[in-house]
């Protein structure tokens, strides 16, 4: 067997091990951190409204909020009731019409508490769905270096059995 040769069994050995051992702390560290997702969720106790969703909501109805697109699913359907409430506008639409009436107008500023308790409570739902969006990735990309450690371990032996 040649120096190269040689180098490229131990190399190839080496970075084999090094994937075949990160991937599924990997791919745990994920699903650990899903399941902290679901925990927290759990612990909110959320569920969709039992009727009166829109059609792209309805197979949700009366489910509990448990995972990332859920929670995704549930951030719409707080959007769409606090455009209901607001007639339409935004916290930041809201919020200039209460500074061009001078703050002193109840109404506006009671709209304006109710479109940031919603935009507020939508964001923290879209984070847990960005969250787990971030499992997805890191568990895929466990899986993937320990697959892609065990072909470098496979050429690493198959270059050392035909030196």
């Amino acid at each position: 067997m040649s120096v190269v040769q040689a180098a490229a069994v131990v190399l190839l050995g080496a970075a084999g091990a090094a994937m075949v051992a990160a991937g599924p702390v990997m791919a745990a560290q994920g699903r650990k951190a899903r399941g902290e997702i679901q925990a927290e969720l759990r612990e909110q106790s959320i569920s969709f409204p039992g009727k009166g969703l829109p059609a792209e909501l309805a197979a949700h109805q009366g489910r509990a909020v448990l995972t990332g697109p859920q929670a995704r699913a549930y951030a719409q359907v707080i959007a769409n009731n606090v455009l209901t409430a607001t007639g339409g506008r935004t916290y930041a639409e809201v919020s200039a019409e209460l500074f061009a009436a001078g703050g002193d107008d109840e109404k506006l500023a009671g709209l304006r508490q109710t479109a940031f308790t919603g935009q507020m409570l939508r964001a923290s739902l879209l984070n847990a769905y960005q969250a787990w969006q971030l499992t997805t990735l890191v568990i895929g990309l466990g899986a993937l270096l320990t697959v892609t450690g065990a072909a470098l371990l496979a050429a690493s032996t198959a270059l050392a059995v035909a030196a």
